[in-house]
């Protein structure tokens, strides 16, 4: 179970990274994190509503989609 969690945070933090290289600025790895977190969360709505079906990959790159419909949310709300 700690496994799981630390690559949830690991595979998040990654995400939000991504997502920030498309989207632009620098931040935490905790933010880094929450973002990739929330993000992937989003990616996975879309991809259960469009019914995409995929492995990791996919999962990363539609949380990487997630994460800067997050970023572009936050920055639309500051």
């Amino acid at each position: 179970m700690l496994v799981s969690i630390l690559l949830t945070i690991l595979i998040g933090a990654l995400i939000g990274w991504l997502a920030s290289l498309f989207m632009g600025g620098s931040a935490s790895f905790l933010v880094y994190c929450i973002v990739g977190i929330v993000g992937s969360l989003i990616g996975g709505v879309i991809t259960s509503l469009l019914k995409i079906k995929g492995g990791l990959l996919v999962q990363i790159i539609f949380g990487v989609i997630g994460s800067c419909i997050l970023i572009a949310l936050l920055r639309a709300f500051a």
